[in-house]
């Protein structure tokens, strides 16, 4: 992306989330206002593309495609990738500010839909494994903590197989970084499904003991090595350990350092393969002083600077 100009669009969803409570949305529907709030795209350089405005949320189960508000994704995701296509197409790094993580949806369709493209998954949970006991949950999935599944192939037709792509990237053409399991992900959910998969990955604690230079070399390498048309970025802010992002659905208790995580994104945005970025699950309604946003701003802008070898 060094010589791409940044094209930011807002794609404010929060469908993929169940509800916080009773009543209640989740907050990350106000993720792309907060962070332009403290002037993102100034500090960029970048163009202002817009925003892809979500349908109306719902809290109620959905049997038709097992996730909550699943038509309602398939629709979003669809229009999403239109809008990633045409910036693609024109040459911009698309900078998508969701939303919660199903927001990925929509990029991988867009780049499904013109090539072999490779993903990079920054994100503190595999969002792969689908619950042990599945019957229970089935209506009630929710599509931010089964997204890599969903981009995979494993799942509902109207999720997975838009414009019949199924899968919208291989499993073999993913690389996963910061994976941090705690002992309920092990009890309640099919943590061996993804532990047997051809998924490349790099936990968070191999990230502290290799350090993420080197472990951001080694993702590149297994990307570059796949022949792909280019890879996208996807980053769950989640990742980052609880002390430097709390205001996250589900606070990380062993996530990686801020320094870390700017060391793995510089390192991926420095590929002239990389073609986009999309940042998702901070809540602003968490962070009532702005300050862990405007730490994620400075982040992005400190990453995106030193792979353009403007820091």
């Amino acid at each position: 992306m060094r010589t791409q100009r940044i094209a930011v669009l807002d794609a404010p969803s929060n469908l993929g989330l169940r509800p916080p409570g009773p009543g209640a949305e989740p907050g990350v529907r106000g993720l792309a206002a907060a962070l332009r709030s403290h002037q993102l795209l100034a500090r960029l350089g970048a163009a202002d593309a817009g925003e892809v405005r979500p349908p109306a949320y719902s809290p109620d189960p959905e049997p038709t495609t097992g996730f909550r508000n699943g038509p309602a994704i398939a629709g979003f995701s669809a229009e999403l990738a239109d809008r990633v296509g045409e910036l693609v197409d024109t040459r911009f790094f698309p900078l998508i500010l969701g939303g919660d993580c199903s927001v990925v949806l929509g990029p991988m369709l867009a780049l499904r839909r013109r090539g072999r493209y490779g993903l990079a998954f920054l994100d503190g949970h595999d969002d792969y494994s689908y619950a042990k006991d599945y019957d229970t949950y089935l209506g009630r999935f929710v599509a931010a903590g089964l997204d890599l599944a969903l981009l995979t192939g494993h799942g509902p037709s109207a999720l997975c197989d838009i414009d019949r792509l199924r899968p919208y990237v291989a499993e073999a053409d993913v690389v996963h970084l910061g994976l941090q399991r705690e002992p309920e992900d092990l009890e309640y959910f099919d943590a061996a499904a993804f532990d047997d998969s051809p998924i490349a990955r790099h936990p968070a604690g191999e990230i502290r003991d290799r350090g993420a230079d080197a472990v951001v070399k080694s993702a590149r390498d297994h990307l570059d090595a796949r022949a792909l048309d280019g890879f996208w970025i996807h980053l769950d802010v989640d990742v980052l350990h609880r002390d430097a992002m709390p205001a996250v659905d589900s606070p990380n208790p062993n996530g990686i350092s801020m320094l870390e995580l700017g060391a793995l994104l510089a390192g991926l945005l420095v590929s002239p393969a990389a073609v986009g970025l999309n940042v998702g699950i901070y809540d602003p309604e968490l962070d009532p002083t702005g300050a862990y946003g405007a730490a994620l701003v400075d982040l992005l802008v400190r990453a995106i600077g030193t792979a353009r070898g403007e820091v």
